[in-house]
Protein backbone atom coordinates (compact mmCIF):
# COMPACT_ATOMS: atom_id res chain seq x y z
CA UNK A 1 0.00 0.00 0.00
CA UNK A 2 1.08 3.30 -0.77
CA UNK A 3 1.87 5.92 1.88
CA UNK A 4 -1.63 7.56 3.33
CA UNK A 5 -2.86 10.14 5.04
CA UNK A 6 -6.07 8.90 6.54
CA UNK A 7 -8.52 11.44 8.47
CA UNK A 8 -11.67 9.89 9.95
CA UNK A 9 -13.91 11.91 11.92
CA UNK A 10 -17.32 10.88 13.20
CA UNK A 11 -19.90 12.41 15.91
CA UNK A 12 -18.84 10.67 19.55
CA UNK A 13 -20.13 7.35 20.00
CA UNK A 14 -20.51 6.51 16.33
CA UNK A 15 -17.83 3.87 16.63
CA UNK A 16 -14.96 5.51 15.08
CA UNK A 17 -12.12 4.29 17.31
CA UNK A 18 -13.29 1.08 17.48
CA UNK A 19 -13.04 1.34 13.38
CA UNK A 20 -9.73 2.79 13.99
CA UNK A 21 -8.15 0.26 16.27
CA UNK A 22 -9.35 -2.55 13.87
CA UNK A 23 -7.50 -0.87 10.89
CA UNK A 24 -4.40 -0.56 13.27
CA UNK A 25 -4.36 -4.56 14.31
CA UNK A 26 -5.11 -5.58 10.48
CA UNK A 27 -2.14 -3.19 8.83
CA UNK A 28 0.77 -2.72 10.69
CA UNK A 29 1.70 -0.33 7.63
CA UNK A 30 -0.86 2.11 9.25
CA UNK A 31 0.33 4.30 12.22
CA UNK A 32 -1.71 6.36 14.22
CA UNK A 33 -1.44 10.32 14.69
CA UNK A 34 -1.36 11.10 18.22
CA UNK A 35 -3.30 13.91 18.64
CA UNK A 36 -2.07 16.68 21.49
CA UNK A 37 -5.28 17.79 23.71
CA UNK A 38 -5.73 20.80 26.54
CA UNK A 39 -8.39 18.23 28.01
CA UNK A 40 -7.61 16.00 30.85
CA UNK A 41 -6.89 12.46 30.75
CA UNK A 42 -10.09 9.99 30.62
CA UNK A 43 -9.77 6.76 32.94
CA UNK A 44 -6.40 4.68 31.77
CA UNK A 45 -5.56 7.37 28.95
CA UNK A 46 -1.45 8.40 29.06
CA UNK A 47 0.47 10.80 28.38
CA UNK A 48 2.17 10.11 24.51
CA UNK A 49 -0.21 6.92 23.72
CA UNK A 50 -3.69 8.21 23.36
CA UNK A 51 -2.78 11.99 23.20
CA UNK A 52 0.09 14.65 24.47
CA UNK A 53 -1.90 16.35 27.09
CA UNK A 54 -0.35 19.85 27.18
CA UNK A 55 -0.99 22.99 29.53
CA UNK A 56 -2.83 25.60 27.72
CA UNK A 57 0.38 27.42 27.25
CA UNK A 58 2.43 24.93 26.05
CA UNK A 59 -0.66 24.15 23.02
CA UNK A 60 -0.91 27.87 22.21
CA UNK A 61 3.28 28.15 22.07
CA UNK A 62 2.93 25.28 19.50
CA UNK A 63 0.02 26.33 17.92
CA UNK A 64 2.44 29.76 17.20
CA UNK A 65 5.05 28.18 16.22
CA UNK A 66 3.51 26.18 13.24
CA UNK A 67 4.41 22.93 14.86
CA UNK A 68 0.56 21.85 14.30
CA UNK A 69 -1.15 20.46 11.20
CA UNK A 70 -4.40 21.23 11.99
CA UNK A 71 -5.90 22.39 15.80
CA UNK A 72 -9.44 22.77 16.92
CA UNK A 73 -11.50 23.76 19.85
CA UNK A 74 -13.92 20.97 20.67
CA UNK A 75 -16.15 20.58 24.18
CA UNK A 76 -14.26 23.61 25.29
CA UNK A 77 -10.82 22.05 24.98
CA UNK A 78 -8.31 22.61 22.37
CA UNK A 79 -6.93 19.54 20.13
CA UNK A 80 -4.06 19.64 17.34
CA UNK A 81 -2.25 16.97 15.29
CA UNK A 82 1.68 17.68 15.68
CA UNK A 83 3.09 17.89 11.68
CA UNK A 84 6.30 16.45 12.80
CA UNK A 85 5.24 13.23 13.32
CA UNK A 86 3.16 12.46 10.37
CA UNK A 87 6.14 13.98 7.46
CA UNK A 88 8.40 11.19 9.29
CA UNK A 89 5.88 8.52 9.28
CA UNK A 90 5.36 9.46 5.36
CA UNK A 91 9.00 9.46 4.67
CA UNK A 92 9.49 5.82 6.24
CA UNK A 93 6.81 4.36 3.96
CA UNK A 94 4.05 4.67 6.78
CA UNK A 95 0.29 5.55 6.23
CA UNK A 96 -1.16 8.06 9.55
CA UNK A 97 -4.12 7.52 10.62
CA UNK A 98 -5.84 11.24 11.95
CA UNK A 99 -8.92 10.17 14.03
CA UNK A 100 -10.22 14.15 14.11
CA UNK A 101 -13.24 16.17 14.46
CA UNK A 102 -14.64 17.62 11.36
CA UNK A 103 -13.25 20.98 11.90
CA UNK A 104 -9.81 19.49 12.26
CA UNK A 105 -11.01 17.63 9.20
CA UNK A 106 -11.52 20.97 7.44
CA UNK A 107 -8.35 22.02 8.24
CA UNK A 108 -5.85 19.19 7.04
CA UNK A 109 -8.07 19.29 3.74
CA UNK A 110 -7.36 22.62 3.03
CA UNK A 111 -3.50 22.05 4.28
CA UNK A 112 -3.19 18.86 1.84
CA UNK A 113 -4.72 21.11 -0.98
CA UNK A 114 -2.39 23.78 -0.71
CA UNK A 115 0.39 21.62 -1.46
CA UNK A 116 1.79 21.01 -4.16
CA UNK A 117 0.79 17.89 -6.48
CA UNK A 118 3.38 15.65 -6.23
CA UNK A 119 3.22 16.41 -2.49
CA UNK A 120 2.83 12.82 -1.25
CA UNK A 121 0.60 13.85 1.46
CA UNK A 122 -1.68 15.32 -1.20
CA UNK A 123 -1.60 12.23 -3.27
CA UNK A 124 -2.37 9.95 -0.47
CA UNK A 125 -4.98 12.15 1.71
CA UNK A 126 -8.17 10.47 2.08
CA UNK A 127 -10.72 11.35 4.36
CA UNK A 128 -13.87 9.52 5.51
CA UNK A 129 -16.57 10.03 7.60
CA UNK A 130 -18.16 7.55 9.74
CA UNK A 131 -22.10 7.53 10.84
CA UNK A 132 -24.12 6.22 13.35
CA UNK A 133 -27.43 4.87 12.01
CA UNK A 134 -29.57 7.12 13.48
CA UNK A 135 -29.67 10.24 16.05
CA UNK A 136 -31.64 7.59 18.26
CA UNK A 137 -28.98 4.76 18.26
CA UNK A 138 -26.12 7.23 19.13
CA UNK A 139 -27.93 8.49 22.27
CA UNK A 140 -28.17 5.08 23.37
CA UNK A 141 -24.50 3.83 22.95
CA UNK A 142 -23.87 7.25 24.66
CA UNK A 143 -25.69 6.18 27.54
CA UNK A 144 -24.38 2.98 27.29
CA UNK A 145 -20.85 3.95 27.46
CA UNK A 146 -21.55 5.31 31.13
CA UNK A 147 -18.22 8.07 30.44
CA UNK A 148 -20.55 11.20 29.98
CA UNK A 149 -23.21 13.35 32.44
CA UNK A 150 -26.79 13.74 30.71
CA UNK A 151 -25.51 17.16 30.22
CA UNK A 152 -22.47 16.29 28.58
CA UNK A 153 -24.80 13.67 26.54
CA UNK A 154 -27.10 16.35 25.39
CA UNK A 155 -24.08 19.02 24.12
CA UNK A 156 -22.39 15.53 22.44
CA UNK A 157 -25.53 15.09 21.04
CA UNK A 158 -26.06 18.43 19.52
CA UNK A 159 -22.44 18.86 18.40
CA UNK A 160 -23.57 15.22 16.70
CA UNK A 161 -25.89 16.91 14.42
CA UNK A 162 -23.91 19.78 13.59
CA UNK A 163 -20.95 17.30 12.59
CA UNK A 164 -23.29 15.15 10.54
CA UNK A 165 -25.27 18.50 8.65
CA UNK A 166 -20.69 18.05 7.23
CA UNK A 167 -20.51 14.73 6.09
CA UNK A 168 -20.97 15.64 2.55
CA UNK A 169 -17.49 17.72 2.94
CA UNK A 170 -15.64 14.25 2.99
CA UNK A 171 -14.84 11.98 0.08
CA UNK A 172 -15.88 8.55 1.59
CA UNK A 173 -18.96 8.19 4.23
CA UNK A 174 -19.30 4.84 5.88
CA UNK A 175 -22.45 4.27 8.60
CA UNK A 176 -21.72 2.44 10.77
CA UNK A 177 -24.73 0.27 11.96
CA UNK A 178 -22.96 -3.53 11.52
CA UNK A 179 -19.44 -2.96 12.79
CA UNK A 180 -18.05 -5.95 10.50
CA UNK A 181 -19.86 -4.68 6.89
CA UNK A 182 -18.74 -0.99 7.87
CA UNK A 183 -15.01 -2.42 8.94
CA UNK A 184 -14.84 -4.01 5.54
CA UNK A 185 -16.34 -0.96 3.37
CA UNK A 186 -13.74 1.41 4.93
CA UNK A 187 -10.97 -1.33 4.56
CA UNK A 188 -12.18 -1.58 0.69
CA UNK A 189 -11.41 2.30 0.23
CA UNK A 190 -8.21 2.25 1.84
CA UNK A 191 -7.30 -0.78 -0.35
CA UNK A 192 -8.64 1.25 -3.80
CA UNK A 193 -6.75 4.28 -2.44
CA UNK A 194 -3.96 2.59 -1.26
CA UNK A 195 -3.59 0.72 -4.88
CA UNK A 196 -3.76 -2.94 -3.34
CA UNK A 197 -7.22 -3.25 -5.01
Amino acid sequence: MKPLLIVMSAPSGAGKSTLCDLLLQEFPEITYSVSCTTRAPRGEEEDGVDYFFLSKDEFARQERDGLLLESATVHGNRYGTPAGPVREAFAEGQSVLMDIDVVGAESVRRFVAGLPADDPLRAGFVDIFIEPPSLDELRKRLVGRGEDSPESIQVRLANAQGELDRAHEFTYRVVNDDLQVAYRRLRDILLVKGGEL
